[in-house]
C-alpha cells in the first residue's frame, strides 16, 4: 500500500470528489465537506474543514478531520492571503514523521481555484507537493 506521507514516495493517488462550502458566523469562519465516494487506494471518505478568521491578528486558521481518522482534529494551519495567493502553514506529526504542513489557496482565477498541501521534511527548506485540487462549480 502507498504512504503518501512518506518523503520517499513518488506515488499520486488520483480521485474524484464534490464538496459543499458555506460562510458562517457572518463571514469570519468557512466551513466545507468533501466526499470521496470511490478513491483507488482506500474505503470511501469524508473531510470536514473549518476556517475561521481572527480579525484582531489578520490571520485565518484552518483546522481538517476526516473519517480516515476518525475523531481527530488536525492542528491548524494558519496564514492569510495576499495578491490571490493564500500561505497557511504549520508544524505537526504525520505519519510518525516531524512535518511542516503547507496549505496553498491559488484562485488567479475565481472561477476554477485551487488549493494544494505540501509538506517539509526539513523544517521548511525544501516542499513535497502531495495533495492537489482543481475546483469548479457544480453545473
Amino acid at each position: 500500500m502507498r504512504d503518501t506521507t512518506d518523503p520517499a514516495c513518488d506515488e499520486w493517488v488520483e480521485f474524484d470528489a464534490s464538496s459543499e462550502a458555506y460562510p458562517i458566523l457572518d463571514g469570519y469562519g468557512h466551513v466545507d465537506r468533501i466526499y470521496v465516494s470511490q478513491p483507488s487506494d482506500a474505503e470511501a471518505f469524508e473531510g470536514f474543514t473549518l476556517r475561521l478568521f481572527d480579525p484582531a491578528s489578520g490571520l485565518w486558521r484552518i483546522w481538517w478531520s476526516s473519517t480516515r481518522v476518525p475523531g481527530v482534529l488536525d492542528p491548524p494551519v494558519e496564514g492569510g492571503f495576499a495578491n490571490g495567493h493564500g500561505l497557511f502553514e504549520c508544524e505537526d506529526e504525520i505519519g510518525g514523521r516531524s512535518v511542516v504542513v503547507r496549505f496553498e489557496w491559488l484562485v488567479a482565477d475565481p472561477a476554477e481555484p485551487r488549493w494544494q498541501q505540501s509538506f517539509s521534511y526539513d523544517g521548511g527548506d525544501s516542499w513535497k507537493l502531495n495533495w492537489e485540487m482543481r475546483l469548479t462549480r457544480a453545473q
